[in-house]
């Protein structure tokens, strides 16, 4: 197994729109208090092709419907056995047509469907149709350029009944001289209108300076804003903008839109934010950096709650990489200000910070052509924010830790390659794609997805203020090459890349159960997952933060602890070297609660930088040292 380093470097980071630092907790522990079992699967057997990305599930005819953007089609399941899924039908856009692809479907409350579908070039249009529950075709119409999301949530409002909506990207071509709008259309009695954000383009320098990112090259505000995700809520939808970091709200009374908010930046110079930022140093190294991170979620849910409306987002992060235009860079291929970055020959090496992946769209704040802060593409987490963009609460290094904790052989792995350790921590790190919500045993809970190393995380969320982990599943066989020598999926690989997830609800579910199904776009497999357990049991109070310090540091021969417990029990010490292996480590026994104090020498030491970790039972805090 390998070691694992949680170093925590506080570091002041002042910069319009990053949150306050929160407190730090204990790794999260997973428990049965919602446990998981895999029913069936149904397998495409199509690898890394997107054979199975966004799908649904009907309750009246008990199916679900998938889209396969290897065909450019839609797959209709029989699922009313969830453990043996099988086969209806497969379906596609009018043959009069000429489509680019299929990227989204929807059920309507009556079983029937619909699906939306890109144009053949940059300026087309796209389509909706709708189709029956066996798949004939019932309607079509005109969404904007290149819808991506389509949905049919509970769309009342009022005297207007709208049937659907869809966010329409409108992303530029690969020269970057084409631009389209991106627009929001929405749909009533088959009857389509198209909004833009023309009107907004007089805001454009004001909510920059907010933080939404307007950046394509000779792109309006209207032209750059890319609508991806659709959460609706009561009378309004919130239309995310992932590239651009921000949302906008549309009155489904009025039919507009109404507002744009920026989602601000995350600061990783927070000790709850620490991150793995390097797949070159061979170990899982969770730190602290002077980096913001950009949620740039994907996709979104909202609920209310109190009559508040709330809205939860897996901030995956994106960037603009085209060959007329790219805003990726390396850390260590950018020139740094040397008073923001006074350690920038350290923070460069690949080891350390060279490797992560950042933009150059942001940064440069005096416009010298160095940069004076780093921002990185999402957020490695999920959130709860106030529809103000105001941040309620952040899983923070969550998901970085537990995975270091579940997964430690894994950690941060890519979707396509069982032996990629560490490969995606210069990036996004576990990339979290998607997000639901189900209430279960009178209790919300939120499951979200991870792309890259694959399996949902389940935090319950019944609370906005304080939502807590329950479990986490991953129904993937890394032991097992993922693809077959025919360039076909392994079916004993399991799932792999996670892209949608659907909640059932117990009254819903075929069996009587609650279920969770997966939508996974790397192994192109549909899976159904039976959630159980005591559902009912309130959250357990985990231990505060363990206070720590050492003195002198650095040092020559022996250094001085000194610890809060915050209640009795057993506490060791290790020391690693920035490899993250285990140098020195002892058992210092049983202890009070309350100030502690302790002296460990370090005379046989080679002169260097170490990370010095205390752990009990549930808690685990970390040092640098350096030993002269």
């Amino acid at each position: 197994m390998r070691h694992f380093t949680l170093f925590f470097l506080f570091i002041f980071v002042g910069t319009l729109q990053a949150q306050e630092c929160p407190p730090v907790n204990p790794t999260p522990m997973a428990d049965d208090r919602l446990s998981v079992t895999l029913l069936g699967t149904y397998q495409t057997g199509v690898f890394d092709e997107g054979a199975a990305e966004i799908a649904d599930y009907d309750p009246i005819n008990q199916q679900v419907v998938f889209t396969n953007a290897d065909t450019g089609t839609v797959i209709i399941l029989d699922a009313s056995d969830p453990t043996n899924p099988t086969f209806v039908a497969e379906v596609g856009p009018p043959s009069d047509f000429d489509s680019d692809g299929i990227n989204s479907v929807a059920f309507f409350p009556n079983g029937n469907f619909i699906a939306s579908y890109e144009g053949e070039d940059t300026e087309d249009n796209g389509i909706f149709v709708s189709y029956s529950s066996q798949g004939a075709i019932i309607a079509t119409g005109t969404l904007g350029v290149l819808p991506d999301m389509i949905t049919t949530d509970p769309l009342t409002n009022g005297s207007n009944q709208i049937a659907a909506i869809s966010a329409n990207e409108g992303e530029p071509d690969d020269d970057y001289t084409v631009d389209p709008l991106g627009s929001v259309t929405l749909i009533r009695d088959f009857d389509e209108i198209t909004l833009d954000f023309t009107s907004f383009n007089s805001q454009e320098e004001a909510l920059k300076a907010q933080g939404l990112r307007i950046f394509g090259p000779g792109a309006t505000l209207a032209q750059d804003l890319e609508p991806e995700f659709i959460a609706v809520a009561g009378d309004s939808a919130y239309v995310i903008c992932q590239e651009n970091n921000g949302f906008a709200i549309v009155d489904l009374n009025t039919e507009t839109i109404v507002d744009i908010v920026p989602f601000g930046f995350k600061d990783y110079s927070c000790a709850a934010n620490a991150f793995d930022a390097s797949n070159e140093d061979g170990a899982i190294n969770l730190a602290n950096y002077d980096v913001l991170g950009m949620y740039q979620p994907d996709a979104a849910v909202a609920y209310q709650v109190d009559g508040v409306t709330y809205l939860l987002t897996a901030n995956e992060g994106d960037s603009r990489d085209y060959d007329g235009f790219s805003e990726e860079e390396r850390v260590k291929d950018l020139v740094l200000d040397p008073t923001a970055y006074p350690d920038a020959a350290t923070l460069q090496q690949d080891e350390v910070l060279g490797r992560l992946l950042v933009t150059t769209t942001l940064g440069d704040t005096d416009g010298d052509g160095d940069y004076d802060q780093l921002y990185s593409y999402g957020a490695r987490s999920f959130s709860i924010f106030a529809v103000d963009g105001s941040l309620i609460w952040d899983s923070g290094s969550e998901f970085e830790r537990i995975l270091a904790e579940l997964l430690p052989d894994h950690f941060n792995s890519n979707n396509d390659d069982n032996d990629s350790f560490d490969a995606r921590s210069d990036d996004k790190g576990p990339e979290p794609e998607a997000i639901t919500l189900g209430t279960i045993g009178g209790r919300t809970y939120a499951f979200i997805g991870l792309e890259r190393v694959g399996g949902v995380m389940i935090y319950d969320v019944t609370d906005p203020t304080a939502p807590f982990f329950v479990n986490y599943f991953n129904n993937r066989n890394f032991d097992v090459d993922a693809e077959l020598d025919d360039d076909g999926t392994n079916p004993e690989a399991g799932d792999m890349g996670v892209e949608d997830i659907t909640f059932v609800s117990a009254t819903d579910s075929p069996n009587g159960q609650p279920m969770l199904i997966t939508a996974n776009e790397v192994s192109g497999t549909v899976s159904f997952f039976q959630l159980g357990g005591d559902l009912v049991s309130t959250p357990t109070v985990a231990p505060a933060e363990m206070a720590f310090s050492a003195f002198p540091n650095p040092t020559s021969d022996e250094l001085n602890l000194q610890f809060d417990l915050p209640q009795s029990g057993r506490i060791s010490y290790s020391l690693l070297d920035l490899h993250g292996r285990v140098v020195d480590q002892a058992d210092l026994g049983f202890r009070s609660a309350g100030e502690q104090r302790e002296t460990i020498q370090l005379a046989g030491l080679p002169a260097g930088t170490y990370l010095l970790r205390l752990t009990t039972e549930r808690a685990v805090s970390s040092l640098r040292i350096i030993k002269q």
